[in-house]
């Protein structure tokens, strides 16, 4: 359910007490075995080798090459190259000498296999902060490195593959959410009622956004919840009424009232950022203990908040940046110091949006759920998480767990969905397939 993702400490204390020259040649051996693999009409492969070990592993790799009758020598010639300038340890900005060999890998017309991770690559973090290597493929040893799953080192590697060079698991602070999260979520039973299978209480609705209050009941329904009821501004009911016939609709100025019968909130989609609707998130929050799902636009102007029940924020790079403080450009380069920052603000879960999902609660590690396609780059695919979630929450899971549970739902969802052209409604209409399928293949 939650495999490690290791930090270049971790992979240092897992390597511990090993042979080491032994570790050099399995990782140089799985390398090129997975070079040849992928690219088995190369005749020719070059390397960039540094000076360390990853440089060592660069080099045993191009004598098993020689020994399967490839031409393979160091330098920038060749049909596939093979990145061995950094390992695991590389912090902060390439010197130049060292960004101009990174230049050449990139510029060049062949492939590049990357040895555990792309070099300009930080292993701990996935922050990129001058040049680094655009792979093809990557070849990691051991287990899965935080910089391979967190942007924007996640675009830099290419494909992944996990070499076994004889070590043992170890526990990780990261780590990466895999499908069996679905396995968590909890399925209606006989004695079950509409109440008891969770009740959820969806707040937005502002006219010209009730797409997206509707987006977020119907997800929230297709995630299994059994009962949902949208409060939203009197002037958009008319129009929820023909989008949502399962739904319950009340006035916006109800919903203090309506939060009795409910186990969960939603609050956000298509709200408004009027004072009286920031005013409202603000005592939604604070008045009621029920677990909230705050997004969109009730994550406006939102300040640190004292309540007793478990919160999940789900922003993007934008609104986090807004809610730090920072520019969406800083978040978007140090997203995973960005989510945890946030965390330890605002003192709840937080997820943060994007092609890797990050989830952090204070004090633990950051949970990444990195199953999503592209193709969920789309209009109102939030405003399904949001729905998603909440009636995760509504079911009682933790709040750290539904998050991922949410993250990986939509994945799976849209995974089963077209390619291109995908909308969020599809997402929504597949959420029962995709929780069908809990669990069902494990790993990514």
């Amino acid at each position: 359910m939650l495999e490690p993702l290791y930090s270049a400490a971790e992979m240092k204390a897992a390597e511990a007490g090993h042979d080491v020259p032994a570790l050099m040649e399995r990782a140089g051996r799985a390398v090129a075995e997975e070079a040849l693999r992928r690219f088995p009409d190369a005749s020719s492969f070059g390397a960039v080798c540094g000076g360390g070990a990853n440089g060592g592993d660069g080099r045993i790799a191009l004598e098993v090459l020689r020994a399967a009758g490839r031409r393979a020598e160091e330098g920038t010639t060749g049909e596939v190259l093979i990145d061995a300038l950094f390992g695991t340890g590389f912090h902060g900005e390439p010197r130049a000498d060292a960004a101009r060999l990174i230049d050449e890998l990139n510029r060049a017309d062949a492939p590049v296999v990357a040895i555990d991770l792309p070099s300009g690559v930080d292993a701990d973090t996935g922050e990129v902060a001058g040049a680094a290597v655009r792979a093809a493929l990557t070849v990691t040893m051991h287990g899965r490195k935080v910089g391979l799953e967190v942007a924007p080192g996640r675009f830099h590697a290419g494909f992944v593959v996990v070499a076994d060079i004889g070590l043992e698991d170890r526990d990780t602070h990261h780590r990466l959410v895999t499908r069996a999260v679905l396995d968590l979520v909890p399925r209606k039973r006989h004695e079950d009622t509409k109440y008891t299978a969770g009740a959820v209480l969806v707040v937005g609705g502002a006219p010209g956004m009730t797409g997206a209050v509707s987006l977020t009941a119907m997800a929230a329904f297709r995630a299994d919840a059994g009962y949902v009821t949208v409060c939203a501004p009197r002037e958009s009911l008319a129009v929820i009424e023909t989008r949502l016939l399962e739904a319950v609709k009340r006035p916006l100025d109800e919903a203090p009232e309506a939060v009795g019968r409910h186990d969960a909130l939603a609050l956000g989609p298509g709200l408004g950022r009027s004072d009286d609707r920031r005013a409202l998130v603000r005592r939604l929050l604070e008045e009621t203990a029920l677990p909230a799902v705050v997004d969109a636009d009730a994550l406006f102007g939102l300040e640190p908040f004292e309540r007793e029940g478990p919160t999940v924020l789900t922003p993007h790079e934008g609104e986090l940046g807004r809610l730090l403080g920072r520019e969406s450009s800083w978040v978007a380069a140090h997203r995973l110091e960005a989510v945890q920052e946030a965390a330890s603000r605002f003192g709840c879960v937080c997820l943060l949006k994007g092609a890797d999902v990050l989830i952090a609660a204070p004090g633990r590690g950051v949970l990444v759920a990195a199953l999503g396609p592209p193709s969920l780059a789309t209009a109102g695919t939030g405003d399904v998480l949001t729905g998603v979630i909440a009636a995760f929450l509504a079911k009682g899971m933790d709040a750290r767990l539904a998050a991922a549970a949410g993250a990986v739902a939509c994945d799976v969802a849209a995974r089963l969905g077209p390619a291109r052209g995908l909308v969020a409604s599809d997402v929504v209409g597949l959420l029962p397939k995709a929780l069908e399928q809990a669990g069902a293949d494990g790993a990514v």
